[in-house]
């Protein structure tokens, strides 16, 4: 991943990078953070208001890298994932939500109240649709490479990246034009345009998950183990993201989902908070306790949040939420903790 990293944008200036790794079915994080090493660490942005700066750049190149080393299929496969996630926190913000804009305005707003998905995906989609405009891929991430070396050990702004922009490609400056950049930067909701990516990888979880969404009670004995052996783990998170999207399945089908697939046993730590959260939706109740196990062993607020809020929504357990908060509270990060018990409707403690 490195060394395709520096294919792409330059020299990697940082010494040892060391990892330790389990089964390798969640490598796209990693892309993410060696992306990091060079939009973020040697180019950052100069205020949080332009943190789309960092993140939108850094999913475009770990994009990128899933591209040289797995093919342009993958990486419309996970564009097109990403796009959802970034539904998902216009949704849960609100799309009147100033904090949705790609450049928010934070004064007087704590910046970890505007933490979502919105600065990386929206970032990504505005990259992507610029690359589409300017020439396709390879065109795009030469200027992704000449903006991280203008201002390498430096920290950027959006006006003057957009400045940049304009200057690299001073001869197409009638298509810079035409993007309407005031509704990619300052207004709230989805983009103004949403590009259409090839779903040639999703399609086999589109059709899976129509099956048990469409099944019935006498058709659940048509689903085998050999459902999922054809599927790459970013199939199955996308498998489940899909089912997720729609109303919960009845609590048979999730019963029948654990017999035929044994979800339960999965390490994966995106695909078991899918399914703990499918199941705790089903109103499954031998879930929860997994559910609220996961929500605490672990501290990323992404997994975390989530799933104190799906226990917290089945009412026969929302004590229970509560109470798994209140007792874990000390050993989680404080914004997660924060944010957690707003969602829990917990008053904010007077004592730090």
């Amino acid at each position: 991943m490195l060394q395709a990293a520096e294919a792409l944008a330059g020299p990697y200036v940082w010494g040892p990078y060391d990892i330790l790794a389990g089964d390798k079915s969640l490598s796209n994080v990693i892309a993410h953070e060696i992306s990091h090493s060079w939009t973020g660490n040697l180019v950052t942005n100069k205020t949080w208001e332009h943190f789309w700066l960092n993140e939108g750049h850094t999913v475009y190149l770990e994009r990128m890298i899933g591209r040289s080393m797995e093919g342009e299929p993958f990486r419309q496969f996970k564009a097109a994932g990403g796009w959802k996630e970034l539904q998902d926190s216009v949704n849960t913000f609100g799309a009147n939500n100033p904090l949705t804009n790609l450049v928010p305005s934070l004064q007087d707003v704590d910046p970890d109240d505007a933490f979502s998905s919105v600065p990386y995906e929206k970032g990504f989609a505005l990259l992507y649709h610029l690359e589409e405009l300017l020439g396709g891929p390879e065109v795009f991430m030469g200027f992704v490479k000449s903006y991280i070396q203008m201002f390498a050990y430096g920290s950027a702004t959006t006006d003057e990246w957009k400045n940049y922009l304009f200057t690299y490609f001073k001869d197409k400056v009638d298509v810079l034009n035409q993007v309407d950049w005031d509704a990619w930067m300052f207004t709230p909701g989805m983009p103004p345009v949403k590009p259409q990516y090839d779903t040639t990888l999703a399609d086999a979880c589109i059709a899976l998950s129509q099956r048990w969404i469409k099944a019935t009670e006498q058709d659940l004995s048509s689903f085998k183990v050999s459902d999922m052996k054809p599927l790459s783990s970013h199939q199955v998170i996308e498998f489940l993201s899909l089912l997720l999207q729609e109303a919960a399945l009845p609590l048979t089908h999730v019963k029948k989902m654990q017999e035929v697939y044994d979800l339960n046993a999965s390490k994966n730590a995106e695909i078991r908070f899918r399914w703990l959260r499918l199941c705790v939706r089903s109103r499954w109740e031998e879930a929860v306790p997994m559910a609220m196990k996961m929500a605490t062993d672990q501290g990323r607020m992404k997994f975390t949040r989530p799933l104190f809020i799906e226990v917290f929504t089945f009412d026969k357990y929302r004590d229970e939420a509560v109470r798994m908060f209140q007792s874990h509270r000390g050993a989680m990060h404080p914004v997660t903790a924060g944010l957690v018990a707003k969602d829990l409707k917990i008053q904010a403690s007077s004592s730090l």
